[in-house]
């Protein structure tokens, strides 16, 4: 799999693509970022397991000199920026939305998915419930939703921040931990991969299962 990303995967560049992408995939949902995350991730674990073996295999074999992969993407590193990447880009369409106006408003007026969004944000966020923002960060356009319905409605920025870090929290070390530690049972190959992508994408099913439901109050007389 690392031939087959060539130089990328092995390169400082990996972590501005997957911060990148990750920072704007608030605003373009079809950025695959979850993808790349979990890539670089298992990249990381490919180079971990190839300096276990090296080191295990000069200390067996007198006088052999260990080959050991000059560039290896770090997994801390590589969380730090998807983390970073998320809070910021959450943030900016939060703020967006917030300053957008009437045109904006009549944009998500027209959004079924906006206004739901915006009218279980108010209530939600208000009563300690931001739960759903962490949720919603698994589904697709999820984090698109929840940032500019929380905008929209106005909420306040230390309301929506604390969820926002903790979805972004949880995103990272999801991904990450399923591109890693696929790498590791797995191997480093396009099926470990293929296996770590189609977890992610389950996870962002039953989000958006879990965000799509109506939301129950509690029963009147």
């Amino acid at each position: 799999m690392l031939e087959s990303l060539g130089s990328l995967a092995g390169s400082p560049w990996i972590y501005a693509v997957v911060a990148l992408s990750v920072l704007f995939d608030v605003f373009l949902p079809v950025l695959p970022s979850g993808v790349l995350v979990i890539t670089a991730a298992t990249a990381a674990a490919a180079g971990t397991t190839t300096v276990a073996a090296s080191t295990t295999a000069s200390a067996g074999t007198a006088g052999t000199v260990a080959q050991v992969p000059e560039e290896v993407p770090s997994l801390l590193l590589l969380m730090l920026c998807a983390f970073s990447a998320s809070v910021l880009g959450d943030l900016a369409a939060f703020r967006l939305a917030r300053r957008g106006g009437e045109r904006l408003g009549r944009a998500i007026a027209r959004s079924r998915r906006l206004t739901t969004a915006q009218e279980r944000l108010g209530g939600a966020l208000a009563g300690g419930r931001g739960v759903l923002v962490v949720i919603a960060r698994f589904a697709p356009a999820g984090r698109s939703v929840v940032s500019l319905g929380a905008g929209a409605a106005h909420r306040k920025v230390k309301e929506f921040l604390p969820w926002s870090a903790l979805a972004a929290v949880a995103w990272t070390g999801y991904s990450a931990g399923l591109g890693y530690f696929g790498g590791q049972w797995l191997g480093a190959t396009w099926i470990g991969a293929g296996v770590s992508v189609l977890a992610l994408f389950v996870a962002g099913a039953l989000a958006a299962y879990v965000i799509r439901r109506p939301a129950t109050g509690p029963a009147t007389a």
